[in-house]
Order: structure tokens, then C-alpha cells, then sequence
């Protein structure tokens, strides 16, 4: 079943009001035949996948949005919730079914869908299912858009990551996880607010699992140019590292604040994620800490695994890594974040 509410035809005869209604120029030529519009797809329309819709369309970053959900009546009321704000948003074609179909052609495919845990439920069952439902998933968005590129929300996004790379046989530029964007965003937020600046001043990464193992960048962290922990040494600015380490934790703590509050997140998740979609479909080559093919990396060669790593991302997905220098104690706990994400994905047999 394929829904879409665009459409030039009227009446039962099926008269075509935009040739009646337009009168072509003389001596025109022939629309070109070159692909000149993008196209994106957004796998579940929950909370997530929704918030990260609303803001593609408010940004205008796709000629085209087509939306897959395997509730229909679910997804025919939000495709048409978002095609009735059309005359206060950018022309953008938007198309919705539970056919995988309607993503063909794709630049790139968001992949939010996720089982929620059952209660009493362990983690390594929901992971199990989770893996399960990317299986009916990966493939058909890789059959209908096998040049898209995948990025991955759906928890827990390294583990997922890694499965959707070899379910979709893309080579691992194409294969992204949304990852530490959203952390280091909150990492940011919390540095700007206790040094009174804006949070676009302050360039500062959490890398590796987007979980509990995460590793925050304290070495690297800069402030409108200025390198904070070597201007507080220059300064003799006596500091406290449990202090730093309480940003951290907060980091890791404010999405589980914001759930047992409202129930979920999806507003900053949905911006985070449409940030990523800028940088990939308009070339921005912009550095973005996100889940990657992280395998010789750091010294991270116990397997074949995904986590985040400041990432230079442009149209053709990954473009490299970016080569930061971690001091030994960021590095040590880097590759133990790595052992945390495999020690998991040898437990499902992955």
C-alpha cells in the first residue's frame, strides 16, 4: 500500500489541471533529464522519526521525503499532518507506505525503528530483537537505493550500525551511525554554560560508545580558539578533574532525565540527526563526532566494530577521520569502550 497525496489529477476523468492550467513557452526544451533533487527516507515514525522529519522539511534539505512505518494508520495521519503545514514550508514532495518501494531512489535512508523493551525483558533479548527487525529492514532499502547512504539512530546505534553494514553489503563509507553527535552537543551546552558563551564557540567531542563507555575529549576541548586545559596550566588555574568528570557523567545522565520526564527524546535527536543530513547531501565537509568503521583506529583492531570518532562527512559519507591527538589515558579508555561494543556483539554471534 503506497500513500501519497500529490497529485495533478482531478475529477473522474482524470484531467491533468497542471497542463490545463499552464501554458508552456515557444520554443522551450524538454525539462533536463539529469537527477537535480534529493531525496530522503525515514524508516518508523514514532517520536524520533517524526521529530527528524519536521525538521528536514523546516530546513529544507529534501526535494522528496518518503516515510515506511509498519503501522498504516499511523503513517497515512502523519504524512498527512505534514502535507497539510505545505503552505507554510518549503515545496517538498512527501510520500509515505509500509512498501519499501517508496524510498527507491533514495539519498539517503534514516533508519529509526526499534523494538522497545518489554518489561522484565533483558538487554540481550531486546538486542536480539532489534537485530531481528533491521533484518526486514536493511536489505530492501539497499535493493531499492543501493548508491544511499544508511544513517542509523535506532538504540543501541553502534551495535545497529555494525549489523545494517552487513546486512546491507555498502561499503562502510555509506554506513553511518548518528552516534556521539547528540552527546557532544550536550557536552558543549554544558561547557558554554558554565563559562557564560555561546555553544557553537566551544569545539569539544565525546567519542566511542554512545552509552556508559563513552570517552570525553577533555585534552582537545577549545573554547574560540583557545585550548582550555593547557590555558589553565599556562594560567597556574588550579582545577579539579572530578569536576570534569561530572560534566561527563551528566552528559550520560541528561537523556535519561529528559525520558523519565517527558517519556521520551526527540527534539534534539531530530535536529542532531538533520545536522548530519546537511553536512552529508550538501557536501559541507564538516567534522562530526558519528558512529564509524573504527577498525585500525587508535590501536582498535580486536575485530571488526563501529563507534564514534570525529568523522569528515561530505556527499560520498565518510571522507576520513579525523586525526586528533588523544593522550594516553583518552586512548586507553577509547579502545575499552571498543571492547565493551564487541564484548556484546560476540554474545549475539554477530
Amino acid at each position: 500500500m503506497q500513500m501519497n497525496g500529490s497529485s495533478s489529477s482531478f475529477g473522474p476523468g482524470g484531467l491533468d489541471l497542471a497542463q490545463s492550467f499552464f501554458k508552456p513557452i515557444q520554443n522551450g526544451a524538454p525539462p533536463s533529464t539529469t537527477k537535480c533533487h534529493t531525496k530522503i527516507s525515514v524508516v518508523g515514525v514514532g517520536n524520533v522519526g517524526m521529530a527528524i522529519a519536521q525538521t528536514i522539511l523546516t530546513q529544507n534539505l529534501a526535494d522528496e521525503l518518503a516515510l515506511i512505518d509498519a503501522k498504516p494508520d499511523m503513517l497515512r495521519g502523519e504524512m498527512l499532518d505534514l502535507q497539510h503545514a505545505a503552505a507554510f514550508l518549503p515545496r517538498t514532495k512527501i510520500s509515505a507506505s509500509a512498501d519499501y518501494s517508496v524510498t527507491v531512489g533514495s539519498d539517503l535512508c534514516i533508519v529509526t525503528a526499534g523494538a522497545r523493551q518489554k518489561p522484565g525483558e533483558s538487554r540481550l533479548n531486546l538486542l536480539q530483537r532489534n537485530v531481528a527487525l533491521l533484518s526486514d529492514v536493511i536489505p530492501p532499502l539497499a535493493k531499492h537505493s543501493p548508491d544511499s547512504i544508511l544513517l542509523i539512530v535506532s538504540n543501541p546505534v553502534d551495535l545497529l550500525t555494525y549489523v545494517s553494514w552487513k546486512l546491507s553489503g555498502f561499503p562502510s563509507n555509506r554506513v553511518i551511525g548518528s552516534g556521539t553527535n547528540l552527546d557532544s552537543s550536550r557536552f558543549r551546552f554544558l561547557i558554554a554554560d558554565h563559562l557564560d558563551v555561546n555553544a557553537q564557540d566551544v569545539q569539544a567531542y565525546i567519542v566511542g560508545e554512545h552509552g556508559d563507555s563513552s570517552v570525553a575529549l577533555w585534552s582537545s576541548i577549545s573554547i574560540g580558539g583557545v585550548p582550555v586545559l593547557s590555558f589553565l596550566e599556562k594560567q597556574q588555574i588550579a582545577y579539579e578533574k572530578q569536576t570534569l568528570e561530572n560534566i561527563h557523567k551528566e552528559v550520560i545522565d541528561s537523556a535519561y532525565e529528559v525520558i523519565n520526564l517527558k517519556g521520551y527524546t526527540c527534539w534534539a535527536i531530530g535536529y542532531s540527526v538533520a545536522n548530519l543530513a546537511r553536512s552529508l547531501l550538501r557536501d559541507q565537509r564538516k567534522i562530526h563526532p558519528v558512529s564509524v568503521f573504527a577498525k585500525g583506529f587508535y590501536g582498535i583492531n580486536g575485530g571488526d566494530v563501529f563507534l564514534s570518532l570525529p568523522a569528515h562527512l561530505g556527499r560520498g559519507g565518510v571522507l576520513g577521520v579525523t586525526n586528533i591527538h588523544l593522550t594516553d589515558e583518552e586512548v586507553e579508555k577509547l579502545r575499552k569502550s571498543a571492547e565493551t561494543i564487541l564484548e556484546v556483539q560476540n554474545q549475539l554471534g554477530l
